[in-house]
């Protein structure tokens, strides 16, 4: 039996195709806005890869920030509960799981069978976002993928006191022209998104194991930041952009099991 999960975020689509509950027959991550053919490209790329096609997916759940701009699936389902599955699915000693996506950032407390029992988020501000660091990266003419090697360099991190995204702005842009180094700032913006995560995470009360999703989970200096910060051990999978996606399949074969 395979089942797909689609995640569709604010800056990423992502795809996942399951065979059985157990086997990732293939997946796909697309960067494109919702509203644009990520979706179309994230579904072309698993069909391609796993050389199926819709008519043989058994059940199809979509979840995320642009769940509901997809009519092709049987399910929509919160990013909260596909998050929760698809950690356990890598993690099933996670019992913390910090989410921080393109423009929100969510902690979620886990029970021993991998589901959610309480939460917090951060929806209303960019801070402590991927938007965040995509800001904070353009600022000092870098690529989002280059902030963990310029935060491992830093000496003496810089102190990013904003939490506001554009005040942040403004003040890395004056360090910036008084001298700062480039590495020294990226070092602190990353703990200025750790410092924001992991008030949310205190507020649920912090349990080990904790894992981070999501495609900030992909940056060393944040989860290393956030690991410092809370004084725990943070899990990362290779998957953490994929795991809303994973997270839907399996919800996805749960139902089609159930029928």
């Amino acid at each position: 039996m395979y089942t797909l999960g689609i995640d569709i975020g604010s800056t990423t689509s992502k795809a996942v195709i399951l065979k059985d509950g157990t086997e990732i027959a293939a997946s796909s991550i697309v960067v494109a806005t919702v509203g644009t053919d990520g979706v179309s490209q994230a579904l072309d790329n698993v069909m391609k890869e796993s050389g199926l096609t819709q008519a043989d997916m058994a059940c199809t759940v979509a979840t995320g920030y642009g769940r509901q701009t997809y009519d092709g699936a049987d399910y929509q389902v919160s990013e909260l509960t596909c998050h929760a599955l698809g950690v356990h699915f890598v993690c099933p000693g996670a019992r913390t799981v910090i989410d921080i996506g393109g423009q929100d950032a969510k902690v979620l407390s886990l029970n021993e069978e991998g589901r959610m029992v309480n939460f917090v988020m951060n929806d209303k501000c960019a801070a402590g976002t991927g938007r965040f660091l995509d800001v904070m990266a353009n600022i000092l003419k870098l690529d989002i993928s280059q902030l963990e090697t310029e935060a491992a360099k830093a000496v003496k991190p810089a102190s990013i006191s904003s939490t506001c995204t554009v005040f942040a702005e403004s003040e890395v842009i004056s360090q910036l022209a008084s001298g700062t180094d480039i590495p020294d700032l990226v070092a602190g913006i990353c703990q200025s998104v750790a410092t924001r995560v992991a008030s949310l995470a205190k507020r649920v009360g912090v349990r080990e194991e904790v894992c981070m999703s999501g495609g900030v989970a992909q940056n060393g200096g944040v989860r290393n930041a956030m690991a410092k910060e809370l004084g725990v051990e943070i899990y990362y999978d290779k998957r953490a952009q994929e795991l809303g996606a994973l997270g839907a399949a399996i919800y996805a074969y749960g139902k089609s099991s159930q029928s």
